[in-house]
């Protein structure tokens, strides 16, 4: 009996060249075809046999032992992220499965390729309430690309490969795929591993119509106050060039989802800043004065539109998207752009006339004085005692060279991080934007790093969401991961807090948290660390964190009831924006 003992062997198997593999051997030797170097998972009973095959493995597939499987999925995000590939994690069933849910939901809405695989009982124990069984495919179908069940080991080649192909093509998403134990340790006759291109019922990306395109930049060349709005479609599609070229031939003002932060240099010309409940001033204020509304790869989120029925009603809308159902899905389109926005911007951009719109952009650097004038400024240079998180991320910044990955949690400080991060590369932005799940920063950071080794990786997260997933510095002592973090402790939940003094009379309702000595916990796991109170340390202390060799721990302590603004209160237009 033998087995396949090179990627090159599965790689160049043919119908004459067959091997016995056990089901387990056939997904590991799928995920060498697919190019796969890394693994987060956590084993348990029901995954035992893709272990015990791994075990044989280990040269060629990293795995990183996770300390939780919402961690494990998280990591596999972070990696996806960074790495514009797809990420893998591995979990058992039952309770291994449902752990992976916020994740997959998270990857769902943010479009974040994954393949993942759980284990299964067996077979013959489907349906009889088995020790850890749960009908996976049944709880993850809303949150899902796509979901199967292998209970015959000879599906698992072309399950595979139809997976990876589902989760990284078109608009990306999680895919999942539970194999019964049984399928796990079945012998089969292998044949070797085809990657899939295919699909008869699925088209990942739709027919660009040559006669859309004409028509948008018919109605771009006619525009007086052209405003482009983009998402993460840009990275998702590797068009940041092709997404360059177009506004700069267009002289058009652009502004960013934070899913679409770093796909243009923040210091270009013509960007203009960000969207949304606590974006720029200008970009949403004059959302509602321009005269042609381009978005591209974004799906007109509420946090960026505010309230619909105030939404750019002057203007006349082209929606470039990948996605055919996002056209119309919230935001009436003037013309639709169906297509991969790789393929589309050239179309568009050889039709468009070389413009500057120089008035139209003053506007926007107006509306930016008033925002320094009334706000940022006082948040990147306060004179008050407290340190402040924007102080903080400003600093970081002059550190990296803006060159940093910045990888975020949810909260307060992630709409700091968003609003006042700089970055000069794609790929450096990664944040839970569609599910705001916190608990993200801590793992995604961990993939994060071993999705680009070469860069600095550092997770900004609250005190809050790190005590969600504090338990995976286990991972990072384990795994000997450089990433560096950075807790910005203002001692509350700070976004829900800032909610119920704006809105709910300062009646504070369990938000008041306490916290562990976090630079003690980090140092239990053998990560050194430092906590600090005044601004006259922030500079040492910062950098003594990025040039460490190894992970580290910060704590900065920072204003206790500090706000985050501008805002967009909820349930106002966009051009209801506050600026304090």
């Amino acid at each position: 009996m033998s087995t396949i003992s090179s990627t090159t062997a599965a790689a160049t198997a043919t119908a004459t060249e067959i091997h016995t593999l056990s089901g387990s051997q056939a997904v590991l030797e799928a995920f060498l075809a697919e190019g796969v170097d890394t693994i987060f998972g956590y084993p348990g009973g029901a995954i035992m046999p893709i272990y015990d095959a791994l075990y044989d493995y280990n040269d060629r597939l990293n795995h990183i032992l996770v300390r939780h499987e919402q961690g494990g999925i998280h990591a596999a995000q972070g990696y996806a992220r960074t790495s514009g590939k797809t990420g893998v994690v591995f979990a058992t069933s039952g309770p291994g499965a449902t752990n992976l849910v916020t994740g997959l939901a998270d990857a769902m809405i943010d479009s974040t390729p994954l393949v993942c695989i759980t284990g299964q009982v067996f077979a013959h124990l489907l349906g009889t309430d088995a020790f850890q069984e749960t009908d996976v495919i049944n709880i993850t179908t809303p949150i899902t690309k796509w979901n199967y069940q292998i209970t015959d080991a000879n599906e698992i080649p072309a399950v595979l490969a139809k997976a990876f192909y589902i989760a990284g093509s078109g608009r990306p998403g999680p895919v999942l795929i539970d194999i019964a134990k049984s399928a796990q340790l079945q012998k089969i006759e292998y044949k070797g591993y085809q990657k899939c291109d295919n699909i008869r019922s699925y088209r990942p990306k739709p027919v660009i119509r040559k006669e859309f395109i004409a028509e948008a930049a018919a109605l771009i060349n006619q525009a007086k106050k052209p405003f482009v709005i983009f998402g993460q479609g840009v990275i998702l599609g590797r068009a940041e060039a092709e997404f360059k070229a177009f506004i700069e031939k267009g002289g058009l003002p652009a502004a960013w989802t934070i899913m679409g932060l770093s796909a243009l240099p923040s210091d270009h010309y013509l960007n203009v800043g960000m969207l949304g409940m606590h974006g720029n001033y200008g970009p949403n204020v004059l959302t509602n004065e321009c005269d042609v509304l381009i978005a591209i790869g974004m799906r007109f989120d509420d946090r960026v539109t505010g309230r619909l029925d105030k939404y750019a009603k002057q203007a006349k809308v082209i929606h470039l998207d990948i996605d055919p159902a996002e056209i119309d899905k919230n935001v009436q389109t003037t013309i639709p752009v169906w297509g991969d926005c790789k393929d589309s911007l050239p179309l568009l951009t050889a039709l468009i006339e070389k413009k500057e719109h120089k008035e139209w952009l003053q506007k926007f650097r107006q509306f930016e004085q008033d925002e320094i004038d009334q706000c940022v400024y006082n948040e990147l240079n306060p004179t008050c005692e407290e340190m402040t998180m924007g102080e903080v991320i400003k600093t970081l910044n002059e550190l990296t060279g803006n060159d940093a990955i910045i990888v975020t949690d949810v909260g307060q400080h992630q709409m700091v991080a968003c609003r006042y991060a700089r970055f000069k590369q794609s790929k450096s932005n990664i944040t839970s934007g569609g599910l705001g799940t916190m608990g993200f920063g801590l793992p995604a950071a961990i993939g994060a790093k071993f999705g680009a080794p070469e860069r600095t990786v550092v997770t900004i997260i609250g005190d809050g969401g790190f005590q969600m997933t504090l338990q995976e510095l286990g991972t990072i002592m384990q795994s000997k991961v450089n990433v560096k973090i950075l807790i910005l402790n203002n001692q509350f939940l700070g976004m829900v807090r800032q909610w119920q003094e704006l809105f709910h009379d300062h009646r504070y309702s369990f938000v008041n948290i306490e916290s562990p000595d976090f630079v003690q916990v980090a140092k239990g796991y053998g990560i050194a660390g430092r906590s600090i109170k005044q601004r006259t340390d922030l500079q040492t202390a910062l950098k003594e964190m990025i040039d460490h060799d190894g992970a580290y721990l910060l704590e900065v302590f920072v204003g206790k009831e500090n706000n985050v603004f501008p805002m967009v209160p909820q349930g106002c237009s966009v051009a209801e924006i506050r600026l304090k």
